[in-house]
């Protein structure tokens, strides 16, 4: 999964932030006040998130209404994921991650290390 572009992002988080399905149309006029957009270009940039597989769209009428298929934290977590991917050494990037967290972001995420260390395998 690549990073996404700076309109496909604003899409997103549209779509991440009404929690419902959202037709282009309403989508385009939640967009428009930060920037000049057609219906044409949002709808092409709806498109081409479902061709990725970002979003699903169920038909109503003679528009698509378009949901996000995960949600912001998974979307990060994957973004996370392939960017660690790319490393050569991956627990080394983990490190320099880990570093950069502030006390509550460590704790929390120690305290999910160690939830997940007493699982079954």
């Amino acid at each position: 999964m690549r990073q996404l572009g700076q309109l496909e992002a604003a899409v997103m988080q549209h779509l991440w932030s009404t929690g419902r399905p959202v037709s282009v149309r309403e989508t385009l006029e939640a967009l428009t006040p930060a920037r000049a957009l057609a219906y044409t270009t949002v709808m092409t940039v709806m498109d081409n998130l479902h061709s990725k597989g970002l979003v699903a769209r169920e038909k109503q009428g003679k528009a698509y209404l378009y949901t996000p298929v995960s949600s912001r934290d998974e979307h990060t977590a994957e973004m996370l994921q392939d960017v660690l991917s790319d490393s050569e050494d991956r627990t080394a990037a983990l490190m320099h991650l880990v570093v950069k967290l502030d006390a509550g972001e460590a704790a929390t995420l120690l305290a999910a290390l160690s939830e997940r260390a007493d699982e079954p395998a």
